[in-house]
């Protein structure tokens, strides 16, 4: 990887030009910086598909405060690891502890220092990463290494409430290893488990987007989210993760499909609304999985939930 792949993303958000030349002139030799000048732009950018890893944040300007910004990034659960520097003139204590409730790691005040802002972005980033290879490791699962239940499920729940603020399609695909029973009674649970482990790499790369999200569900049962995927789009997806797995020609001899291993599965697709759980996506996608393996297998069905829910 290449040195500037591996640098890290820093925000500055500042409405006085000046104090983002400053910053930026002590962080861009290390770091990816970008800068936002009010707090509705910096949001923006938070919340894009490449969030920064931390933000040095100005706490007095015009419209949202910094209090604010930083208040609402860490109310929302795709945001609120990101550490937050404040950056301000103000040194009473009451501000510092305002501020550090509110879930800012550190302060930086007005002038700068060059080398106490390099130490602290240095610091909060090291501490970030040790975090984040904590909630990797406890959201991997210890067989596959993709993302486990748990890690579904907040995946999950985040990109259904994602999906009602901004009114788009989520599409799920619940997906299951053909006659995996009989795989492991003819070749025993070594091989099951290698199976699985073949099985998982194909499937996480049978996407492309960075925002697709590919999980083991249970035993040999397997699931993939897709952000803003109609159903037309779900399809393809569902049919080049079954193409794929195919093409992997694990011999299965006891298959009633074919003599190599399979998948079936099962996509569903709805725009969310408030009006009903995430639980109801789950189910369509689940009942087209069991009509896939009812059908024969080695195959996709597909459920259009807004249809299904206007003729309900």
């Amino acid at each position: 990887m290449s040195e500037k792949l591996q640098k890290h993303r820093i925000l500055i958000v500042d409405d006085a030009p000046e104090n983002i030349k400053i910053l930026g002139q002590v962080l861009k030799p290390y770091h990816t910086v970008s800068f936002a000048t009010n707090g509705e732009n910096a949001l923006r950018i938070v919340r894009s598909e490449i969030p920064p890893d931390l933000i040095l944040l100005d706490i007095m300007m015009p419209g949202l405060d910094g209090y604010e910004v930083c208040r609402r990034l860490k109310a929302d659960r795709k945001t609120r690891n990101i550490p937050v520097i404040f950056i301000t003139a103000m040194s009473e204590v009451e501000d510092e502890t305002r501020g550090l409730e509110i879930g800012a790691v550190d302060y930086i005040t007005k002038p700068f220092s060059r080398a106490i802002v390099k130490a602290r972005v240095k610091t909060h980033l090291e501490l970030k990463r040790h975090r984040d290879m904590l909630e990797n490791l406890s959201s991997l699962d210890g067989l596959t290494g993709i993302p486990n239940r748990r890690r579904f499920d907040e995946f999950f729940d985040s990109e259904w409430h994602l999906a009602i603020r901004e009114s788009t399609f989520l599409s799920l695909i619940m997906l299951d290893i053909d006659y995996f029973k009989e795989f492991n009674d003819e070749y025993l649970h070594v091989a099951g488990d290698d199976c699985l482990r073949k099985v998982a790499k194909s499937l996480s790369h049978s996407v492309r987007r960075p925002t697709d999200f590919v999980a083991r569900y249970g035993g040999e049962e397997f699931a993939a989210v897709l952000p803003r995927t109609d159903m037309s789009g779900a399809n393809r997806v569902a049919e080049t993760m079954r193409g794929n797995i195919k093409s992997l020609s694990i011999p299965h001899v006891r298959s009633s499909v074919m003599p190599c291993v399979t998948i079936s599965a099962g996509a569903a697709t709805i725009r969310p609304s408030r009006n009903f759980s995430s639980d109801v996506l789950i189910k369509g996608a689940d009942d087209a999985l069991y009509k896939a393996k009812k059908g024969g297998r080695n195959q996709v069905r597909s459920l259009d939930m807004d249809i299904q829910i206007e003729r309900s």
